[in-house]
């Protein structure tokens, strides 16, 4: 089939692509490679997707309507995955406007892009930060998600809310696919992991927020993509509602819209998945240990009982095979990128 991905050049994006890639589908790829981390990296992945020719590359913002709209036209897609956002929880507190931007206009454009195309089926990325800080766990589709913390997980929900609407009015079977913690290979820059490595092989110390208690259900990037393929053989559909084992289904009674927690609900202690990535690394990590910061939750958790009941699938990676995992492909990037130059200087450079 014909995939239209947004964020193709993002942590993400990139494993989905390449996935579907493989299996010999078609992939346009639209990315607006902004400079929220290393540019570098994200032009890396695109080099990679670059080397299928099923690939089609696309450099373009969510906010240029005009301009996805051309890059959808190249191939016009069965299926629209829109990953592209302003990631970043405690980014939020400091440049809010670009969630605004990227999140919400950024998703409109898309949504208005799948109103004229009418793909199959398209599916959007949500978060698990749209839960807040509720106590009931774990988090099930159907609790309320009404108190966000921060503008990202209000954006989020907010684009939930604007695809429910386009859903239920033009008739898109639409997936909106709640994210817990996505980590592995590739993985950005400004995450806990990529951070965590890096100061551990540096002999720098790392932060702990929350004394190290908090916890966080993470989910191994195969595994993600794993589901998101799955999910995207099933667009939402009385004649897939799900009616087992007690599982309450999301499928909306006004719209096909469903939306599904994408997390294996096996939370691991923040402390924990620091002494994994020593393990890992070989390296005793400094540890400077902090309150927690505004904005963060003391834990998430999933429910994957709805994800298993359409998809047949759980996410089951273990923490300890994933870090290392992303420990030897961070060890092969950093000495990809680092080139000794005569006289010792250092520069870095894509692919080098």
């Amino acid at each position: 089939m014909r995939y239209f991905i947004t964020g193709s050049a993002g942590f993400i994006g990139f494993h989905l692509a390449l996935r579907l890639l493989r299996n010999g589908h078609a992939v346009t790829g639209y990315d607006g490679f902004t400079p929220y981390y290393d540019v570098a990296l994200k032009e890396k992945r695109h080099e990679i997707l670059a080397q299928f020719e099923a690939f089609r590359p696309v450099v373009g913002m969510l906010e240029d309507e005009a301009g996805l709209e051309r890059a959808a036209a190249l191939n016009p897609p069965d299926v629209i995955v829109h990953l592209a956002a302003q990631a970043g929880v405690r980014y939020s507190l400091e440049n809010p406007g670009a969630y605004v931007s990227s999140n919400l206009v950024g998703s409109w454009t898309v949504l208005e892009l799948a109103r004229r195309i009418r793909p199959r089926h398209l599916l959007l990325a949500s978060s698990s930060s749209i839960y807040g800080a509720g106590d009931k766990v774990p988090f099930a589709e159907r609790d309320m998600a009404d108190e966000p913390l921060t503008l990202y997980a209000a954006s989020k929900k907010g684009m939930e809310l604007m695809a429910h609407s386009y859903a239920h009015l033009h008739r898109i079977p639409t997936t909106a696919f709640r994210f817990f913690t996505v980590y592995g290979p590739w993985g950005r820059p400004d995450m806990a992991l990529f951070k965590f490595t890096e100061a551990l092989l540096e002999g720098r110390p790392i932060d702990i927020y929350g004394q190290g208690r908090m916890s966080r259900d993470f989910t191994y990037v195969d595994d993600l993509i794993e589901a998101i393929v799955r999910l995207a053989d099933i667009p939402p559909a009385e004649a897939n509602r799900v009616h087992a084992n007690g599982v309450v289904d999301t499928l909306s009674t006004h719209a096909p819209f469903r939306s599904v927690n994408i997390g294996g609900g096996n939370p691991v202690e923040l402390i924990r998945f620091v002494e994994t990535i020593e393990t890992a690394t070989g390296r005793e990590a400094i540890r400077n240990y902090l309150p927690m910061q505004k904005g963060d939750v003391p834990r998430t958790f999933a429910s994957p009982d709805l994800l298993r009941a359409l998809t047949g699938f759980t996410p089951a990676i273990p923490v300890e095979e994933g870090v290392r995992a992303f420990v030897s492909w961070y060890v092969n990037w950093r000495h990809e990128r680092a080139v000794r130059l005569p006289g010792g200087d250092r520069v870095s450079g894509v692919g080098s």
